[in-house]
């Protein structure tokens, strides 16, 4: 099951960065109240070894989704990205070739998403309004259309990013 933390995060900074699901209390009128939802990725016995030598664990490997951002840790690599860049999110269904998906995050050279994957059975596919930067910090060389996550829990997922129904 996912994981749910409320965070309180100053008024809209773009370089504002908080250490993972710590909740922090700030003074009243000094910041917003956030819900972030967190989910694992499931982890297969044959990619947890060339995943560890990459610093990649459960511990360091996550997505988190609140009303503002889309972030994604996976060992040393990241991916943020507005709530308002995704424009899609849909399941992916595996099989996925160990060799192409294990280890550190991959870059398809057909399409240039990125993936980050830790098992090969199924997956879901995020896609953006505008690329974002993952393995290319600067994003002059590759900015990614799409990132495929291999979550845990991905229907579960799926539904937090849809938009809140209006009423």
């Amino acid at each position: 099951m996912p994981s749910v933390v409320c965070v309180s995060r100053p008024e809209p900074r773009c370089d504002a960065v908080r250490a993972p699901g710590r909740a922090s209390v700030q003074p009243p009128g000094r910041g917003t109240l956030d819900e972030v939802t967190r989910f694992d990725f499931e982890f297969a016995p044959s990619y947890r070894p060339p995943a560890l030598v990459l610093g990649i664990t459960p511990r360091t490997a996550w997505v988190e989704v609140d009303d503002a951002e889309l972030r994604v840790r996976f060992g040393p690599w990241r991916l943020r990205t507005p709530r308002g860049n995704v424009a899609s999110a849909e399941p992916l269904p595996g099989p996925f070739r160990w060799y192409r998906t294990a280890g550190p995050p991959h870059l398809s050279l057909t399409d240039k998403g990125v993936s980050f994957a830790t098992n090969g059975a199924r997956g879901v596919c995020v896609t953006f309004h505008q690329p974002v930067r993952t393995l290319d910090p600067t994003g002059r060389l590759v900015r990614h259309p799409g990132a495929t996550l291999t979550l845990a829990q991905p229907e579960e997922f799926l539904a937090a990013l849809r938009p809140p129904a209006s009423g």
